[in-house]
């Protein structure tokens, strides 16, 4: 839909109607599992000086050289395990689409057409500037960008942020912008989770619930980033509102990369010491991930599973994301709507 500018001549091209965007970002997926499409995105993935801050000099030739002359193939037999073949996309595809289209229509009941929703991602399709070029031509003037990450890490919230600013650098008439911040501790939140464990579960307390999060270097956390403080408290809060007993939940960080030491207790070889120690009823939920994805269905369904297994566990239990439910749409509706005050 287009309109004329006021007191613009008669003959000025007719311009989009003027919008309000909201983007939500994910973190990213290769279009497909196989060699050259995984290598693309590992080597976008594995070339952000956020996520790896070694010296590009030091770094990009190990990177370009051994390491992506084989991960591809590991990563990418990864992937085929969980693949939506029937939308041939990854299941972290699918999810964020889901997420995209409800959040739309949850808005549209409040603000019609006023307000346009899309979504993009840090790594491989849809791009962050392409969605926002695309955003900007469909007539938003204002922007607002949605990292879909519950607790902020440089690696994550600000990779994102970092990209979404870069795409509008490439705008000749930038859209005013705001970002939405971390809400790691909203009770909403909180909320959310606690009832996706409640039906998971369906109402029982297990011996273990493990709060598995992404991992990060240790060093990272010395350097004043506050993402395992911010798990932490995630944790916390979760456990005073399930009411359980203490010491029941145990904050663990999994997805460890590399040869310096990351964040722990690690989710892999915890879980393995709790299966040695007699838990036979072990629970484990990703909070940090907004959306299931290969760290979740396959590295914690499939290597974690597995090492809490061969240890001598059994009893276990996967809680999925909070991904397209309805409290998750309902609290990332009501995220966008303070954050859009005064814009509409």
């Amino acid at each position: 839909m287009t309109h004329q500018p006021a007191h613009a001549p008669a003959d000025h091209p007719a311009l989009p109607k003027p919008k309000v965007g909201v983007l939500i970002a994910n973190l990213g997926t290769p279009d497909n599992h196989d060699y050259w499409s995984m290598r693309r995105y590992l080597s976008e993935f594995l070339s952000d000086q956020r996520v790896i801050d070694y010296p590009r000099w030091k770094w990009q030739p190990l990177l370009q050289g051994i390491i992506l002359s084989k991960r591809p193939f590991t990563s990418g037999a990864n992937y085929r395990l969980i693949w939506n073949t029937e939308k041939n996309e990854s299941p972290l595809m699918t999810i964020t689409r889901e997420q995209c289209e409800k959040l739309a229509a949850t808005l549209a009941e409040t603000y019609g057409d006023r307000v346009l929703v899309d979504f993009a991602m840090r790594y491989g399709n849809p791009s962050t500037p392409s969605v926002v070029d695309r955003m900007v031509k469909a007539g938003c003037e204002r922007l607002l960008f949605f990292p879909l990450y519950p607790q902020y890490a440089g690696s994550t919230t600000a990779s994102a942020n970092d990209q979404f600013f870069r795409a509008l650098m490439a705008q000749k008439w930038q859209p005013a912008s705001r970002t939405v911040a971390a809400y790691f501790d909203r009770p909403d939140y909180i909320d959310a989770l606690a009832g996706t464990i409640e039906r998971t579960l369906e109402g029982r307390v297990p011996e273990k619930l493990v709060a598995s999060y992404h991992g990060m270097p240790k060093r990272y956390l010395m350097e004043g980033d506050p993402y395992h403080c911010q798990c932490q408290k995630t944790s916390r809060l979760l456990a005073e509102r399930l009411g359980w007993p203490d010491g029941v939940i145990d904050t663990t960080f999994q997805s460890v990369f590399g040869s310096e030491e990351w964040l722990r207790p690690y989710t892999v070889e915890h879980v393995a010491d709790l299966a040695r120690a007699g838990v036979r009823d072990l629970a484990i939920i990703s909070p940090a991930f907004a959306s299931d994805c290969i760290e979740t269905l396959e590295e914690i369904n499939g290597e974690i599973r597995e090492s809490y297994e061969a240890a001598g566990g059994t009893g276990f239990t996967y809680v999925p994301c909070l991904n397209a439910g309805g409290a998750h749409i309902a609290l990332m509706a009501r995220l966008v709507e303070e954050n859009l005050q005064g814009w509409v």
